[in-house]
């Protein structure tokens, strides 16, 4: 189930520093603020996309984890990521204009939606949001890359070993201490 709600500013948002450029001036954050047109509650097992949907936004998760997951050819299921609050996803639909992966929430969460002709519309204009959404684009196919390597090249063990690092480092950068992870 999805619930659509109001509209929230991005520059009164905890997680901007995640979102967004830094050092935006005020002109610039009230261009920015424009972007987010509603925000989505997902209900846990729901989707906020499937594979084949057409694609029109990117979504900034509020809060919440997602997995994101193809279909493989014999029926299987196929996760290929976890998203966390901070993170954009929704990527994959600007290749094709249509998504080719689920998104589905692994607990209650909220998405800003963020739709992509907004978003180029405003990079025009506001030269650091459009390196910013190159970076976030960059730090897929870098996760990408070392997902294959991850595939490729090491044991169980090693891939969660690995996965369980990946995920204390986002973690970090979202203000939790290694203390608070372990305990």
């Amino acid at each position: 189930m999805i619930k659509e709600t109001i509209k929230v500013a991005c520059s009164s948002c905890n997680l901007r520093e995640l979102c967004l450029p830094m050092g935006l001036d005020k002109e610039e954050l009230r261009k920015v603020d424009e972007l987010v047109a509603t925000r989505r509650m997902v209900k846990r097992g729901a989707s906020l996309f499937h594979t084949g949907d057409k694609f029109t936004s990117l979504y900034a998760i509020r809060s919440g984890f997602f997995k994101t997951c193809v279909t493989t050819e014999d029926g299987r299921d196929q996760v290929t990521g976890f998203q966390m609050a901070g993170e954009i996803i929704g990527l994959d639909g600007i290749v094709n204009d249509v998504h080719t992966c689920d998104a589905i929430a692994l607990e209650d969460a909220e998405a800003c939606v963020m739709p992509f002709n907004r978003i180029e519309e405003i990079s025009r204009e506001v030269n650091s949001l459009q390196h910013h959404v190159h970076k976030i684009m960059s730090r897929e196919i870098v996760r990408d890359h070392g997902v294959m390597l991850l595939l490729g090249s090491m044991r169980a063990e090693e891939r969660l070993a690995a996965f369980l690092l990946n995920l204390v480092q986002r973690l970090q950068a979202r203000g939790f201490s290694k203390s608070e992870l372990w305990t």
